[in-house]
C-alpha cells in the first residue's frame, strides 16, 4: 500500500511511503534537508511498522513540538496501525 501524506510543523511538504506486509518498503521526503531525510529513510526501510513509530514518535525539532521522524511516525500511525 502506498500514500502520500501532508506534514505539519516540519520542512518538507510531502511523505511518500510505501509499505507492504506491515514493513516499510519506502518513504521519501519531498523537500526539507536532503541527506536527513534520506539517512531516515534509509535506516527505517525492512523496519515493522510498530517499530518504527516506536522509536521516531515524540522526537522534537529545534523546540517546534515535532520533527521529521516525529512526523513520519503519525503517518505510519494514521495510515497503517
Amino acid at each position: 500500500m502506498k500514500i502520500s501524506y501532508q506534514p505539519h510543523g516540519i520542512c518538507p511538504r510531502r511523505i511518500d511511503i510505501e509499505v507492504e506486509d506491515d514493513i516499510v518498503q519506502n518513504v521519501q521526503f519531498i523537500g526539507g534537508c536532503n541527506g536527513n531525510t534520506k539517512g531516515i529513510s534509509s535506516l527505517v526501510k525492512g523496519m515493522k511498522v510498530e517499530d518504527v513509530i516506536d522509536r521516531l514518535q515524540g522526537i522534537d525539532c529545534n523546540g517546534k513540538g515535532t520533527s521529521c521522524p516525529a512526523q513520519l511516525a503519525k503517518a505510519l500511525e494514521e495510515n497503517f496501525t
